[in-house]
């Protein structure tokens, strides 16, 4: 881990070294989050991306829409859990009752009962709590391995890390197995879009950036506790693109 570390940390730094000549001011950090973009894109070229392509070539589309069904509810409790603390009574409402359900109806959440029952899914994050509370994003980051992020969602890892039930899982090679298997399920759902993005001629860097801190401006424009929350659903996190399997999602749902 320490190598992988100090390998991310250098080539950042080294391709950091170069000045922007026109910084945008959401991301005054945009020298170094490019060296480490370049590092994040070397690991998913000679590692994710190869790994996922296999799980998708090898495991039947049923099982792989179990999976990311399966870690979708997992992230249910974790979104009570913050729309509790934002205040979102439905949403909190919404995001219990769809975690019984597809735990105990659905083999552990591997189908999406709440989904077939029309209980729509409101994901929301620690990040998203903070920004409820006054905090603001802070500039672009981009994490190691974890890719684009903000200041304030970095901040606010480690409590969603703890607030995820797999960190709970023992014994620690249980655990590892599937953190590994959630990584895996995560990019083989993206193997489509980024292939589309290799494909297109742009700067990758400038448009994921754009691209991620719209999706979350979006995710918390809805921070106003005066606000309907029947008459809107934004300040929701987009769902995973081609990581569920049901379609369903209220009207003005932001998606990527």
């Amino acid at each position: 881990m320490r190598l992988v570390a100090s390998l991310a940390l250098s080539t950042a730094l080294l391709t950091g070294c170069a000045t922007v000549a026109n910084p945008d001011p959401r991301d005054p950090l945009e020298s170094y989050n490019r060296g480490m973009t370049t590092f994040n894109e070397h690991v998913d070229t000679l590692l994710l991306r190869p790994v996922a392509t296999a799980y998708r070539d090898a495991v039947p589309a049923p099982v792989r829409t179990g999976v990311s069904n399966f870690f979708a509810n997992v992230g249910d409790l974790w979104s009570f859990v913050n729309n509790v603390l934002q205040g979102r009574g439905e949403a909190a409402g919404n995001s219990f009752i769809r975690f019984n359900v597809n735990t105990f109806l659905g083999l552990g959440g591997v189908l999406d009962i709440a989904s077939e029952m029309g209980i729509d899914r409101y994901r929301q994050d620690f990040g998203l709590t903070l920004g409820r509370w006054g905090v603001g994003t802070g500039p672009y980051l981009v994490l190691p391995l974890l890719g684009p992020s903000t200041v304030r969602d970095a901040f606010a890892l480690p409590v969603d890390t703890q607030g995820n039930l797999l960190n709970h899982v023992d014994p620690l090679s249980a655990r590892n197995s599937l953190y590994a298997l959630r990584v895996v399920d995560l990019r083989s759902n993206l193997l489509r879009a980024s292939s589309v993005l290799d494909s297109a001629a742009l700067d990758k860097y400038s448009f994921m950036r754009d691209v991620f801190l719209q999706v979350r401006s979006q995710a918390g424009e809805a921070n106003n506790p005066d606000e309907d929350e029947e008459d809107t659903n934004e300040g929701v996190l987009p769902e995973e693109p081609f990581g569920d399997a049901s379609p369903r999602k209220k009207p003005g749902a932001a998606r990527p």
